[in-house]
């Protein structure tokens, strides 16, 4: 958590990317939890998930990302189910009535298979679909021949940005000058650099030593883009390379 150059951002850079109707929501939250620490949906450790759901809304938090009210309302209840966990049973161990994770667990299982059933129906012609626009198809993604890839969400994304945040030496500190990049000209020299190669690898978006602050900026600066439907963000399944095309 890079508090120090966050807080550096605030002072000199007071731009807000709201995550209302676009990217995930808190249940999308949970899912990537539960995939990254690959643990069961039906015995989530919930102290650790609480923990780690908490550690990404603070991010959010601190990299002047709104999201909305559901992911409080999301980690009133983790915080709750996670002090009834604390105490005894009153019925017998194991009893499926009186494990309060199963208030997290039905809704999560019902979620999981509405998004399943939409992702199948999406995916089905719909009358007139081609009329006035031409939809994105996976093929015109990556060029023939490369390998598979999938469309990754706002956690994947947080999750990249972090890895390289956490690259940087520890000693590196934000020292904002006049020439500071601003969101807005960061997505402009973005959508300058897709225009001329049609997409770029995750890491081509940063200099070899980016400084915190740019680094930052492009993180506001792709949700800014994506917000506006002016890109769209995959990722290779083999490789494990992050993509983004210009819609």
């Amino acid at each position: 958590m890079e508090r120090g150059a966050v807080a550096g951002l605030h002072n000199a850079e007071p731009y807000r990317v709201s995550l209302t109707d676009i990217f995930e929501g808190p249940m999308d939250l949970l899912v990537h939890l539960i995939r990254k620490n690959e643990i069961s949906i039906t015995d989530i450790p919930i102290a650790m998930v609480t923990e780690q759901y908490l550690q990404y809304l603070e991010w959010l938090e601190a990299m002047n990302v709104e999201y909305a009210a559901e992911f409080v309302v999301m980690a009133s209840s983790l915080a709750q189910i996670k002090s009834r966990m604390l105490l005894p049973l009153h019925a017998e161990e194991g009893d499926e009535e009186d494990d309060p994770r199963q208030e997290i667990v039905r809704p999560l299982l019902e979620y999981l298979k509405l998004k399943s059933a939409a992702a199948q129906l999406s995916e089905r012609p719909l009358l007139g679909e081609d009329t006035f626009t031409r939809g994105v198809k996976p093929g015109d993604l990556v060029p023939p021949g490369d390998e598979e890839v999938i469309k990754i969400g706002l956690f994947e994304l947080i999750d990249a940005f972090q890895k390289i945040l956490a690259g940087l030496p520890d000693e590196a500190r934000i020292e904002f000058t006049t020439d500071t990049i601003s969101v807005q000209e960061r997505i402009s020299q973005i959508a300058d650099q897709l225009e001329i190669k049609g997409s770029l690898t995750f890491f081509e978006l940063f200099a070899d030593q980016p400084r915190r602050s740019e680094i930052i900026v492009t993180f506001l600066a792709t949700l800014e883009m994506v917000k506006l439907s002016l890109i769209r963000i995959v990722q290779h399944v083999n490789s494990g390379i992050i993509r983004i095309f210009y819609m």
